[in-house]
């Protein structure tokens, strides 16, 4: 049985600014090769690029249930 969902009632914002917090831009793009956390990164513009960027949204959820959990 699982236990409860870790993204309930969190939204991509808050799961980037966690993100940004502990892990830093940098070690973001090490992570998850993306253009957005590489070179000039900001939390509005990965957003923008992580709504509509399907695959980049799940590697970036997966990050922080990993971390979360």
């Amino acid at each position: 049985m699982a236990g409860p969902d870790p993204l309930h009632g969190v939204t991509l914002e808050m799961i980037l600014v966690y993100l940004v917090e502990h892990l830093g831009w940098e070690e973001m793009g090490r992570r998850i090769e993306i253009r957005c956390f590489n070179f000039d990164p900001s939390v509005a513009s990965s957003l923008k690029f992580l709504r509509r960027t399907p695959w980049a949204r799940a590697k970036v959820e997966a990050l922080y249930v990993q971390l979360v959990s």
